[in-house]
């Protein structure tokens, strides 16, 4: 049996991924107002993906009225990846600083950067 804690295991779906999304960008939504990003999905099935989350340590629920609000647990999130991440935050150091040291060593550097990245 898969364990319904593991934050990993809980954004390996899309949809969740999706929530997490959501939630991030509008801060707390009812499972209606989640249900109405996903028209092919039930709202049962937006409910299981959040007991999911829940489960994970990713999501909160806070009541409402009649309703509960979800929302994302930061220092849920937090803890959950943030040791995994600190893992790979010498490569981004080095990276960033290897980036920065031949941008000032090359002869260019001194002309603007172009408006779009594109």
């Amino acid at each position: 049996m898969a364990d319904e804690t593991d934050p990993f295991r809980a954004i390996a779906d899309p949809t969740r991924r999706r929530i997490l999304d959501l939630l991030m960008d509008r801060g707390s939504l009812t499972v209606g107002e989640l249900a109405g990003e996903f028209p092919s999905l039930v709202t049962s099935g937006i409910s299981k993906h959040l007991m999911t989350l829940r489960a994970a340590g990713l999501v909160v629920a806070e009541k409402a009225g009649r309703n509960q609000r979800y929302r994302i647990d930061r220092d849920g999130l937090e803890s959950a990846f943030g040791p995994w991440i600190a893992r790979y935050e010498a490569y981004w150091t080095d990276a960033l600083t290897a980036l920065r040291d031949a941008t000032l060593a090359s002869p260019e550097a001194g002309q603007a950067m172009p408006d779009t990245l594109d």
